[in-house]
């Protein structure tokens, strides 16, 4: 059976940047396994904050088809802190652990945690060694996060591979009202209706009801 990796930053980006591929690719029969760095820990937040969207993250995940994962209990805003030849380890430990086919995790965007994930998996995932397993590498985008960097001044997302979840949407939406401490209904970047709209909007651009967009970093297929 064939593995898909999914890397979050935190407990809801999966769901958010990828949530349609995980229902579509567990039925396409991949193990699915989600790696979460960071979480609502303290000094931000406090244990039970980081308990519920524990709790909340393994609802999705069992929403999506989601068959394995595990979180690295990173306080959120401090993965930059954490040794980054560490943390390049722990991201290469599970790569090698499952060899994945297929690898997607956060664009290098606006949240400082992102980013850091970002170059870790960079490293972790290049085609050396038993990652060369690896034949997709794909970044995906994360509402109220990817869209707000600053137009040609640092990286903007630009898709280049959009995936057709029409058959997957609901889940995804259903998933994500897993999390309810962190998404609303109809208010704000992070609601439900905001994460229909944006799948809507991507599906447009290639044709489908309802889309998903990722930039390829690296393709062997």
């Amino acid at each position: 059976m064939k593995n898909l990796l999914v890397i979050s930053a935190h407990p809801d980006d999966e769901t958010l940047g990828a949530g349609g591929l995980i229902c579509k690719y567990s039925k396409l029969d991949y193990n699915v396994f989600v790696l979460t760095v960071s979480g609502h820990l303290p000094p931000l937040y406090t244990t039970e904050d980081y308990k519920t969207t524990i709790k909340e993250a393994k609802s999705a995940y069992k929403t999506l088809g989601v068959a394995d994962y595990k979180f690295l209990d990173i306080p959120a805003t401090f993965v930059k802190d954490k040794p980054i030849n560490e943390l390049n380890n722990e991201i290469f430990s599970i790569v090698k652990e499952i060899e994945p086919e297929i690898v997607v995790f956060p664009f290098y965007d606006r949240h400082t945690d992102h980013r850091a994930v970002f170059d870790s998996t960079m490293v972790a995932t290049r085609p050396v060694k038993e990652a060369k397993c690896i034949k997709l590498l794909a970044a995906y985008e994360t509402l109220s996060e990817t869209h707000w960097n600053s137009p040609y001044i640092e990286p903007n997302f630009n898709p280049n591979m959009i995936v057709d979840i029409s058959h997957d949407i609901k889940k995804k939406l259903d998933a994500s009202r897993c999390y309810k401490s962190q998404i609303l209904e109809q208010e704000g970047p992070r609601s439900i209706k905001a994460i229909e709209s944006l799948a809507h909007f991507r599906g447009s651009q290639a044709g489908f009801d309802y889309g998903e967009a990722y930039t390829i970093i690296r393709s062997l297929y």
